[in-house]
């Protein structure tokens, strides 16, 4: 897995409550359990029309926000089914940042082992973050995990809360395999002595 330590990138809005995985990735595309290739099919049925044609009004579509690593985004995202396609897309897509006031819990901790942070604020914090995010492509905003700040386009700066144990894996690259394979040793140990002792296993 990726690290993340720091972000810099263009934050798009998504002014929209309630969005959930069938929305970032539509049931149609889960076919597949390749991490890869699933941004193309992000928030599908927003991006394009019924004639498969990119959807100019909406907003990753926009110049401006075509290259967002950063979504500011309404309450309650990521909610409805448990799907891991929906941050995979994200990932893919390029998306290394999701800022709103909740998550649905399954979306939430699906993030972290994906390398995405998830970021929770406040609402006004929100309406600050996304004032900033409508300024298109001047809506640059950086994300330090390490000191746990967003820093706005004007110096702005507002801190969050991680669980301690969530940023070190994110900043340390670590996802479920990454943090198993941290015990390779005390592991190789163990099958070594096993191996001594019951020859006939």
């Amino acid at each position: 897995m990726e690290k993340f330590d720091k972000l810099t990138g263009v934050a798009a809005p998504l002014p929209i409550i309630n969005i959930d995985t069938d929305m970032i990735i539509p049931k149609q595309f889960l076919k597949t359990i390749k991490r890869t290739g699933l941004g193309s099919a992000l928030f599908h049925e927003m991006r394009t029309n019924d004639d498969g044609s990119e959807n100019p009004d909406f907003v990753l579509n926009q110049p401006a926000y075509k290259g967002a690593s950063i979504l500011v985004a309404g309450d309650n995202f990521g909610c409805g089914s448990s799907r891991e396609h929906a941050p995979w897309a994200l990932l893919d897509f390029g998306v290394r940042c999701v800022i709103s006031t909740s998550f649905a819990d399954i979306f939430y901790n699906n993030c972290f082992k994906n390398g995405i942070l998830p970021i929770v604020v406040s609402e006004d914090n929100l309406e600050k973050l996304m004032d900033d995010a409508r300024r298109g492509a001047n809506a640059t905003l950086t994300v330090d995990l390490e000191a746990q700040e967003i820093r706005g386009p004007d110096g702005g700066t507002i801190t969050f809360d991680i669980d301690p144990f969530r940023k070190h894996c994110l900043l340390n690259g670590l996802d479920d395999i990454g943090l198993t394979m941290e015990k390779a040793p005390s592991i190789d140990r163990f099958e070594k002595v096993t191996a001594e002792s019951r020859p006939w296993a």
